[in-house]
This record gives structure tokens, C-alpha cells and sequence, in this order.
């Protein structure tokens, strides 16, 4: 079916020897048609790619001429142009087309497989070299960013991003330990390590005297991270650190971070500036890291059923001491509620579907917890997008996407041929084991556009069934390889339990029942991968000891114009689009419309549908739209948000199908309480997992949109009545005063008229601060109409006085529908919804500053003479920002505060609207749309607020991330 190896394993030796028995790959194209190249197929265009600093608007890069597909989106071309060109700008060398780029990394994969025996022939090298160019091209997949970086160039061939270390109870392993953490961190990946071979603070030194314990040797390569990361890096240092539930300081380690938040709290107060990237948050130590406790089934079952648990000197493995089980798991979980940390990883689970465990446990993961395998090693990883997979009419291209794993696992396990590694130890163990991620991204996008709901059986089983045909296929292939360039060096000693672990995955995947057509043809492919893999795998071994990981997807994510990345729903149902040519517009997720059209619903009523998202953010109360179909544009956050169990529920159903585990936060709501967060824990034990992190909302201090200093002196909250939960906040009682207008101030009076309604609008300012005062008459005085008029104008009133941004009621009040409404006369308005729709545009006009009422899409008649002017002329010069805005289903001049649908004559308005300065991201979209702050960090490198992206942040204005990429 696929691209096969010739019969036989005459050039099997080991993994370090070239191929000298002739057998090879056989490859056959599925993208790209023989005689054409794949640039050849697409259409290119130049553009300029102009960065902008958000703190002064200075230009902090600039490349014009870049060479993009023209289907490749504004953002996507911005982040790969300023992340991945190679070369200085300004100079020859410099990079200044995708085609350089791909040609970069894929030249440099083709000739190692042909060096290191991969190919049957030098044609069928060239038609591997070609696949791999068309799926890049298209935006099939990507590999992880270090390969972007590195490969084809002077610089070392880095290709990992996750990096696993050890650390022994020496000072030489403590030391080496910083420095080696310290060299990844430079180079912009992460580490994960497990601290739990340093004796605790409870045992002695070989002098006498009492140890240190881990815990204070994690204040040192704390310091050292923030100090690497505030030296230059790109982004904040990522890094795990982790230790087992029988340590003896392990309740130290848990209250580590939650009694720095309460240090937080106490400097915020006395004024200290305790934002993130605040000036005074570096005093505080443990930020730079997340911390994870590895339980154990054993400790897990006490939690269960009740009693004493042994926490074990790390020299003797003597019993120091004896806890409560139930109360050590209450008092993580009181942690993780007040600040995010600890995560949990579930020993036993991990090691239970461990490949390689005669040459040791896995004892720590990278910084996502994605990446679980030996220590001193690391992972390469690439993701599939799959919505390239999806068909018109709603099937899944079972045999394209099988035989892109086939490509695409090829191509990972050629690049540690060549591959450079950060230490030498990391470099001996991944060559020795080959440790491979494959995964995915826009999975919530597929379910979302497939009519299926992210927190369904049917959605679990598409997710479950794609995942197994992806790690059975790569394993398959892996066998595949052993038979060609012979198995990983570790694999001899570890054929037996390597089998078991995959006779586990058939048996999971055995056990999915599929209901709907495509998850039962998907999982019918992966029986045949898996039963064949298995066969191949019994006669020449794996060529890899791991296959598959789910990552966070965050730069390649977007570098892919995914619209969610990893395993994650989608955020939410309206986000931005950049145009080509500058500024941008706000649209209702393309997946939206698909899902609508694959539920049956005709095109009036999506459209109409599509319009009510667009004014509200969401679908409840959509015209047309039935109840039983709002769970489908259930999303990650806002008004119909997935709840924290159908997370869980969704990485149960694909966990079993993954080598190593799932970069997932499980988000919870700010009034979620310790219990439940000990439910969320361990439900995850009991349904499998390998790790598992929650966040709840609001549960740190150091936000990116703190609006107001705590005052001093405020009441502690009461624990109600059996509550044992420690209080950690103090509520603080905000109320708004007054500013009143002064006894003489300014104002004007305008007449209109709208569908033949006449009335007058008066508008007082105040001398220096804008409106204070709205009346407006309408019908005779003592009518009813009157009396609502007056009414209303009064509540305007008191709120512009109190402090409510005239903003806010114009994104609220404008697009109003009702009677009267029609043609005005006024020359700047010239329809109107409603007779509140033209008073807030008429308000807007006269009293807002250009780049708000661009952000909301409101202009004046000699503004939109003005810009229709500018884009004839870019038009004329081939920058069709028109075409770009007519390719959104919702083409509306978007507000801060949610997306809003114009009157007709202001459509054309969008694209060469101004950029808004105070909105750059969807995350900011939707704080907007829900009228709350999302817990996500301003991007160190830009400014724009970041998004989630698996357990890290990704950010949508220049690409960095907070973690893996």
C-alpha cells in the first residue's frame, strides 16, 4: 500500500553502519506528480515583512521581497521570515524565499539517507526529497523549529527540542547539572530533570553534617535560567523539574511555588511591580521552571483506600518517615489550586509501556511532559496537520495520511544520522536509541468541521483511531527501517519488552469500538499497520525505541495556519487575520462554516449563523442553529467552554496510541475548588494517563492585565463552614467613583434624521477627558418614547461618569437592530440599523480617536473616500488586500469587544483599516468578546498576548513560545 523495503535483512548490522547489502526504500509518489516539480505547481508572490516594537512602534525587523505561496497566510510568512531565514538581513546571504528554506533542510535529509543506505536507488532518494518538499510546501506537517534552525547551516545540525538530564547525589552531577541546563537553555530548547537521587535535607552528609536536599539546589538552577533567559533569549527558559512522591522533602518541594505566589502577593501590596516581566518579579524564586511529582501506583492506592505512606531516605531506602497518603495528595492539590503547580506523573503507567527498561527507568520528561524516555537523551519532533486530511464530504484520506507518516518518520530517524547534540552523554544516548515524536496538530479543528463535538464518544473515537494509525504506521515503518539500516543499538537487550509494549498498543487499539464511517475506516487501517508492523517487528526489531509524541505545536502550529494546536478544542470561534500589505480583521474560524455545512444546515442559515457568532462571539441563540449541534462549537474558553473532564476524557482515548505522553493543561474555572482539582488528579491516574497539569484560572498574581493594586488592609475571605483549604487571597472591594462634569463645560447638539425619525442628539465633554454627558429627544415631552430617551440618556450619563469607556457602548450599541432604520442625513452615517446604531456611530465619530474607531470600523465619509483611494492603488500595484478580506466567511470591521457586522457601503473599509494597537491577538480578541482576562503572558520578544499551546503559550504576532516549539 505504502512505500515498502525490499524482502530480506542481508543489510541489517547495526545502526551506525551504512547499508552495503543494496536493499533499500522502493518510493512511490502520493503528492507530486513525476515531471513536475512542486514549486512549479504553486503561485508566488513577493512581500514585505515589516516587525513593529509594541512598546514605541519602531521597526525591530524589516525584510521586503520575501517569497511566499500566495496561499500562505500574512502571519505564517512573518514567522517563518523573521524565525527560520538563515543569514544576516541586509546581506547576500540572507534568506529570502520559502523555496531556500526547504531546499535547506530537505537537500540535507535526502543526501544523509543516501549516505546512510535509506534509499534503493539515487531516483527513488529524489522522489523522497520531492514528497518532502510538496508537504511542506502545502503545509502538510513541519518539523520542530531546531531543525528550522539548524540544519543545512554552519552551525551545529541541532534538530532536537526535548531534552531529558540526570543528576546524581554528587556536587560534580549538581554542577554539571547547571552547566549542561544552562547549554540548552542557550540554544532556545528545554530540559526536564528528576532530583530525586540527592538525599534529602532530612538525611546526613558523609561529614556529619545534614544535607542541603534537592530543594535548595533548585534555587541555584532557578537563578541561572532567569539569568540565561533575561541575557538574550528569545523566551523564558523551559524547564521541568520533578520528584518522587516517597522523597523525604517532598512536602518542601510541593509548597515551593505556592508559598513564592504567596510572596507574590505580600510585594504586590506594598507596591512592587510583580507583573510578569515586571521589574521586581525576578526577586522571586522557582518561576522559571514547572515542577511535577512523580506518584506512584502505591501511593495512589493509599490515597484510595486510606492510611500511611513511606517516605524513603535516598541512601539506604529506609523508611524516614510516614504521612498521611490522602493528606500529602490534599495538600498537592491545594498547591496546584493556588498556583498551577505541581503537575502530577504517573510512575508506574510511564514505565509500564516503557520500551527500553533493561537499560533503566524513565524517571523525568522535557518541559511539556510530552517527551518521557531514558535520561541523558532527547526527541526530534514533527506534527501532521490534520485538517489536509479531511475530505470535502467529510471522509479522511486514510492513504494519504499513512503513507505521509511513512515520509515523514523517514525523515526524523535520518536526521539523527547527522544530528548534533548539546553534551556528548545526550548525543551517545539518542543515537544508541533513536528516540522519535511524531504528532499532530488541528485536531479540534478536524472534529470541529467533521460536526462532532471535542467532548463526544464519536470525537473520542476519530482522535483515538487517527492517533493508532499514526504510531502504528510509524512503528511499522520503524520496523521497516531495522530490516534496511538494522534496529536502535539498544534494542538487543531490550527485544522483549520493546514486544510487549507493542503487543499493548495492538491490544488498545483492538479495543476501540467505532461507531461513525471514518473512525471505523481509520481504525480498520490501523489494525492492518499494527498487525504488520508487529509481524516485520518480530523478524528485524524497531529502528526506533519511541515513535510518537503530541506536542504543543505552537510556532510550527502556526507556521502550518493551524487553527489549534496538538490534541487541543479550538480557543474560541472568532480570531484575527492578518492581510497582506498591513493591518487586519477579526473573522469567525473558517471551521465554522465547514461544521455547519457538514450538519446539513443551508447556506442562508450558516450565513446567518457565522453573523451571530460574529456579533456575539458564540452560537447560543443562533437563528436556526439547533440545540443539540452547540456542543460541536464548544471551545477551550468563553461563553460554552469544554469542561475540565472532557480534557481529561479526550487524552484518555488517545494516550494509549502515544510512545510517550500528551502536552496538555487541563484548564479549570477560577471557582473550582481543591476537590475538584483532586478529582481531576486522580481521574487521570484511574483512566490512564502518564501525566497531567491543571491551571485555574485567575489563580496567579503575576497577570498581564492587573487593572488595580490590592489595598491594604483588605478583609481575608472566611472559609465557609468544613472547609479545610488554606485562604490565599484577600478580596478586595473595588468600587468606581464618580467624576462629575464641571458646572460650565463644552457640548454640542446635532439633529438627524433616521427612516424619516427625527430627534436630536446633545453630547457634553468634559474640558480635557472626553464625553461625559449624552441627552437625547426624541417625540413630544410626556410620551413614552420621551421618557425611555431620557432614561437612557441618564444611565449613559452616570456611566461615561464612572468610568465606562465610550468604547465599550459603542461595540455594544452599534449594528442594533430595530425601527426606525434606514437612510439618514447625515453625510458620515449614511444608513443605520436603528436609531441607536447611527446615535453611537455619530458619538464614535465625534469623540474617539482614529485607531479606535478603526478597531471598531466606524469612519467618516472623507476617511473611506480616502482608503478606497489608497487600496485602488495597492490594488494597482498587485497588493489585493480586497480579495484578501473577501475570503473570510465574516468581512466586518471588528471591534475590540467582539466581532461586529457593518452596513454595507463600510465593507471595503476592513482591509486597509489600521491595525487596532490595543488588540494583536486572539487570546486579546477573545478577553474582549467575554469581557474577561485570560491567564495567558505577554510574549518576551513582541508584546502581543500569548496563546495556549498544549502546556505552553505560543504567540501569534512573531512566533516564540514559552516551551517546546
Amino acid at each position: 500500500m505504502g512505500d515498502r523495503a525490499d524482502e530480506g535483512g542481508e543489510g541489517v548490522t547495526t545502526s551506525k553502519s551504512r547499508n552495503k547489502a543494496g536493499a533499500g526504500l522502493k518510493i512511490e509518489r502520493v503528492w507530486t506528480t513525476e515531471g513536475v516539480h512542486p514549486y512549479d505547481e504553486v503561485a508566488w508572490e513577493r512581500r514585505d515583512v515589516v516587525m513593529t516594537n509594541w512598546r514605541d512602534g519602531s521597526i525591530n525587523f524589516e525584510q521586503r521581497g520575501v517569497e511566499f505561496p500566495e496561499s500562505w497566510s500574512v502571519n505564517a510568512a512573518n514567522i517563518v521570515t523573521t524565525k527560520y531565514f538563515r543569514g544576516a538581513v541586509g546581506t547576500p546571504e540572507r534568506e529570502w524565499s520559502l523555496k531556500q528554506l526547504i531546499d535547506r533542510v530537505v537537500d540535507t535529509y535526502r543526501t544523509a539517507g543516501e549516505e546512510y543506505g535509506y534509499f534503493a536507488s539515487p531516483a527513488d532518494a529524489e522522489v523522497f526529497a520531492h514528497e518532502l518538499t510538496w508537504m511542506l510546501l502545502h503545509q502538510v506537517f513541519s518539523f520542530n523549529s531546531p531543525v528550522w534552525f539548524n540544519v543545512g547551516t554552519p552551525s551545529p545540525q541541532q534538530v532536537s527540542a526535548c531534552f531529558i538530564l540526570a543528576v546524581d547525589d554528587s556536587m560534580d552531577s549538581i554542577l554539571d547539572w547547571y552547566k549542561e541546563e544552562g547549554r540548552i537553555f542557550q540554544g532556545g530548547s528545554g530540559a526536564g530533570v528528576n532530583l530525586s537521587r540527592i538525599r534529602s535535607s532530612k538525611e546526613l552528609l558523609s561529614s556529619g553534617g545534614t544535607a542541603s536536599g534537592p530543594v535548595s539546589f533548585m534555587r541555584g538552577a532557578d537563578a541561572s535560567a532567569g539569568t540565561i533567559k533575561s541575557g538574550g533569549a528569545t523566551r523564558r527558559a523551559a524547564k521541568m523539574v520533578i520528584l518522587d512522591v516517597d522523597h523525604p522533602d517532598i512536602e518542601e518541594f510541593v509548597a515551593t511555588k505556592a508559598r513564592e505566589e504567596d510572596k507574590i502577593r505580600a510585594l504586590r501590596d506594598a507596591g512592587f511591580d510583580m507583573d510578569l516581566g515586571g521589574a521586581d518579579i525576578v526577586s522571586v524564586q522557582y518561576q522559571n521552571a514547572n515542577n511535577s511529582v512523580r506518584v506512584s501506583d502505591e501511593f495512589m492506592t493509599a490515597v484510595e483506600n486510606g492510611g500511611g505512606f513511606d517516605l524513603r531516605g535516598r541512601l539506604d531506602g529506609q523508611t524516614i518517615e510516614t504521612i498521611d497518603a490522602k493528606n500529602l495528595f490534599h495538600t498537592i492539590s491545594q498547591a496546584a489550586w493556588e498556583c498551577a503547580d505541581p503537575g502530577l506523573q504517573y510512575d508506574d503507567t510511564i514505565n509500564d509501556w516503557h520500551t527500553c527498561p533493561e537499560t533503566g527507568r524513565i524517571t523525568a520528561s522535557n518541559p511539556c511532559s510530552e517527551y518521557l524516555h531514558l535520561d541523558n537523551s532527547s526527541c526530534n519532533l514533527a506534527s501532521l496537520n490534520l485538517m489536509k486530511f479531511l475530505r470535502a464530504d467529510g471522509g479522511f484520506e486514510v492513504e494519504k495520511f499513512v503513507r505521509s507518516v511513512e515520509f515523514v518518520i523517514t525523515a526524523m530517524d535520518i536526521s539523527i544520522c547527522f544530528a548534533d547534540f548539546p553534551t556528548e552523554k545526550i548525543g551517545e544516548t539518542t543515537r544508541a536509541y533513536r528516540q522519535l515524536g511524531i504528532g499532530y496538530a488541528n485536531l479540534g479543528a478536524l472534529l470541529m468541521a467533521s460536526g462532532l463535538p471535542y467532548d463526544s464518544e464519536q470525537g473520542r473515537e476519530v482522535s483515538a483511531a487517527i492517533t493508532s494509525l499514526m504510531t502504528g504506521t510509524a512503528y511499522r515503518r520503524s520496523a521497516e527501517l531495522a530490516g534496511i539500516v538494522g534496529p536502535y543499538d539498544g534494542y538487543a537487550r531490550n527485544a522483549e519488552p520493546h514486544k510487549r509494549v507493542m503487543r499493548k498498543h495492538a491490544a488498545a487499539n483492538d479495543s476501540i469500538r467505532p461507531t461513525g464511517t471514518v473512525a471505523t475506516a481509520v481504525q480498520r487501517e490501523a489494525t492492518k499497520q499494527w498487525t504488520l508492523g508487529n509481524k516485520l517487528g518480530d523478524k528485524f526489531g524497531w529502528r526506533n525505541s519511541q515513535a510518537s509524541v503530541l506536542a504543543p505545536t505552537g510556532t510550527i502550529g502556526l507556521m502550518m495556519d493551524c487553527d489549534t494546536t496538538g490534541v487541543e478544542p479550538d480557543l474560541a470561534l472568532v480570531k484575527f487575520k492578518k492581510l497582506v500589505g498591513g493591518g487586519s480583521m477579526q473573522i469567525v474560524n473558517q471551521t465554522v462554516p465547514r461544521a455547519l455545512r457538514s450538519l446539513g444546515y443551508p447556506e442562508e442559515q450558516v450565513e446567518a449563523i457565522v453573523e451571530h457568532i460574529a456579533d456575539h462571539g458564540h452560537v447560543v441563540d443562533a437563528p436556526g442553529l439547533k440545540p443539540e449541534h452547540y456542543p460541536v462549537f464548544d471551545c477551550a474558553m468563553g461563553e460554552r467552554s469544554i469542561a475540565p473532564m472532557g480534557h481529561v476524557r479526550m487524552m484518555a482515548a488517545v494516550q494509549p496510541f502515544i510512545s510517550g505522553a500528551i502536552s496538555k493543561t487541563v484548564n479549570m474555572p477560577e471557582q473550582a475548588t481543591v476537590a475538584d482539582v483532586e478529582k481531576i488528579y486522580f481521574e487521570g491516574w484511574k483512566l490512564g494517563l502518564k501525566a497531567l497539569a491543571i491551571y485555574r484560572d485567575n489563580c496567579k498574581v503575576g497577570q498581564p492585565l492587573s487593572v488595580a493594586k490590592p489595598n491594604k488592609g483588605a478583609a481575608e475571605t472566611q472559609a465557609p463552614a468544613g472547609e479545610v483549604e488554606k485562604v490565599v487571597e484577600k478580596v478586595v472591594e473595588y468600587r468606581p467613583v464618580r467624576k462629575r462634569l464641571p458646572k460650565k463645560r463644552p457640548s454640542q447638539t446635532v439633529s438627524f434624521s433616521v427612516g424619516g425619525a427625527e430627534g436630536y442628539l446633545t453630547a457634553s465633554s468634559y474640558p480635557d477627558d472626553g464625553l461625559g454627558e449624552v441627552f437625547l429627544k426624541m417625540s413630544k415631552q410626556g410620551s413614552t418614547l420621551a421618557g425611555v430617551m431620557d432614561a437612557f440618556s441618564v444611565a449613559i450619563s452616570i456611566g461615561l461618569q464612572y468610568g465606562v469607556p465610550l468604547e465599550t457602548y459603542v461595540s455594544k450599541f452599534t449594528n442594533m437592530r430595530f425601527e426606525p432604520a434606514g437612510m439618514t442625513d447625515d453625510p458620515d452615517v449614511r444608513m443605520a440599523a436603528s436609531v441607536m446604531d447611527y446615535i453611537f456611530r455619530r458619538l464614535a465619530l465625534d469623540f474617539l480617536p482614529y485607531e479606535r474607531r478603526a478597531e471598531l470600523g466606524i469612519f467618516t465619509a472623507k476617511e473611506r473616500a480616502a482608503q478606497l483611494r489608497a487600496e485602488a492603488e495597492a490594488e494597482a500595484s498587485g497588493a489585493d488586500l480586497t480579495a484578501m478580506a473577501a475570503s473570510a466567511p465574516v468581512e466586518a470591521p471588528e471591534p475590540k469587544t467582539g466581532p461586529v457586522a457593518q452596513p454595507a457601503q463600510e465593507m471595503a473599509d476592513v482591509a486597509a483599516a489600521k491595525p487596532a494597537p490595543s488588540v494583536g491577538s486572539s487570546t486579546e480578541l477573545l478577553e474582549a468578546v467575554i469581557g474577561k482576562a485570560a491567564d495567558a503572558p505577554l510574549c518576551f520578544t513582541c508584546g502581543t498576548k500569548m496563546r495556549p499551546a498544549g502546556s505552553c503559550y505560543v504567540c501569534e504576532g512573531c512566533g516564540s513560545t514559552s516551551g517546546c516549539s
